[in-house]
C-alpha cells in the first residue's frame, strides 16, 4: 500500500479495485459491466479512469450488482471514496488557516 515519508496511508481510489479486480474476475468488458450496472459505457469508463468519484447512488447500484456477500456493500464503497476523497483534500488543504478560538463559560 501506498505511503507518505511519514507514514500515512494514501487509498487507491475505489474505481482501481473495480477496474484492476472486479472486473478481471467477472471475466467482463466495460461495455458488458456498464449494462450490468444499468448505466452507459461512458459513465462506467470515465469512474473507471477516476474522472468520477464513487457517488451514493452508484455505491447502491455497484452493492445490487455484486452483493453484499461478494464485497458489493454500498457503506464500503462510499467509505473507500470518503478516505480517497480526504487524502486528497489534505494533501491540498489550505495552510493558512487560524484556529477558532477557545470557547469561555460564562
Amino acid at each position: 500500500m501506498p505511503r507518505t515519508e511519514s507514514g500515512m496511508f494514501n487509498p487507491p481510489h475505489p474505481a482501481a479495485i473495480l477496474r484492476e479486480d472486479v472486473l478481471p474476475a467477472l471475466n467482463l468488458t466495460v461495455t458488458e459491466a456498464a449494462a450490468q450496472l444499468g448505466i452507459t459505457r461512458v459513465t462506467l469508463s470515465r469512474l473507471l479512469n477516476e474522472r468520477g468519484g464513487i457517488t451514493p447512488e452508484m455505491a447502491l447500484r455497484i452493492e445490487q450488482w455484486l452483493g453484499v456477500e461478494r464485497g458489493g456493500r454500498a457503506d464500503l464503497w462510499l467509505g473507500m471514496q470518503l478516505d480517497y476523497d480526504l487524502w486528497q483534500a489534505r494533501k491540498h488543504a489550505p495552510k493558512a488557516v487560524r484556529r477558532a478560538p477557545a470557547v469561555v463559560a460564562a
